[in-house]
């Protein structure tokens, strides 16, 4: 019986940072969906091509040369939250790259999994002038996202408003990638929706974790050893940028002009959207 190829694109959720394995590697959501994929636990042939930090440039580059290889049945594409949390972000740039890795992947036969991102914001409990700049960009890429998996018919998980996304339990240490439970949570929805469509023929993956979840110690040694330099290296190429986008925040907070800020963001999407002659674009804009 030939195996089922599953490619997995993206960014460190996808490479499974917060799920961490006893030898010191990481699991994470694909490799616990890809045990339920077929009948037999070892049926499905997995190639994770995801890295942590990666942004869309780098999945539309050499993730997708290395999926295609693999030509898979199954391909999923979670990608984008880097993008917003970079100073150069451009919505119609991140919209025609993730047009063309979708395009990419379908033309070749795999079925797309997709799914939409919780805001980075909010879950980091950032103060209002810094968490509602990077609120809108998430909101943009998730509509583009939407977007893109209605056009190409993705099977799309809506996890940005997925009740288990504000239970902490379901978050590791650094509050941006899940924890064990989260991976297993974002793996049990996945297959979930893929039996639905009829493409799986394995047993949903198990949402009871192997060990507790992360603790405030566990929270402080990551802070400790890893987070600054994530901060450090967020700051040197979001900072600024983020800094004007606050004070531009602040200056319309006061003067009662906050809608102007939305209705640009919400145009800038339409436009992205636009410019890849989707049929999802009239639905948006009547949105």
């Amino acid at each position: 019986m030939t195996p089922l190829r599953f490619a997995a694109l993206g960014d460190s959720l996808t490479a499974g940072l917060g799920d961490p394995l006893p030898g010191g590697e990481w699991r994470g959501w694909a490799a616990l969906l890809a045990r339920g994929l077929a009948a037999d636990p070892q049926g499905a042939l997995l190639l994770n091509c995801s890295r942590s930090g990666a942004l869309t440039a780098d999945v539309a580059g050499e993730q997708l040369t290395e999926a295609l290889s693999h030509r898979p049945h199954l391909a999923s594409v979670v990608v984008g939250a880097n993008d917003t949390l970079r100073g150069s972000f451009d919505i119609e740039a991140v919209a025609h790259r993730l047009d063309s890795v979708f395009g990419a992947l379908r033309a070749q036969g795999a079925e797309l999994l997709t799914a939409c991102l919780p805001d980075p914001g909010r879950m980091l409990g950032l103060p209002w002038p810094l968490a509602r700049p990077l609120g809108r960009r998430m909101r943009a890429l998730n509509h583009v996202v939407h977007a893109l998996s209605d056009h190409y018919g993705a099977v799309h998980l809506h996890t940005a408003h997925h009740p288990w996304v504000l239970d902490r339990a379901s978050w590791s240490a650094d509050k941006l990638h899940p924890s064990e439970l989260g991976h297993r949570l974002l793996a049990r929805e996945f297959h979930t929706l893929l039996a639905t469509a009829g493409l799986v023929g394995g047993e949903p993956p198990s949402v009871t974790p192997d060990g507790p979840g992360p603790g405030r110690a566990a929270s402080a040694y990551w802070m400790a050893t890893r987070g600054t330099r994530w901060v450090w290296d967020r700051c040197t190429d979001l900072l600024p940028d983020l800094l004007r986008l606050a004070v531009t925040e602040c200056r319309h907070q006061a003067s009662g002009t906050v809608t102007a800020l939305e209705l640009g963001a919400h145009r800038a999407t339409v436009r992205a959207i636009a410019s890849l002659d989707l049929s999802t674009y009239d639905r948006l804009e009547a949105a």
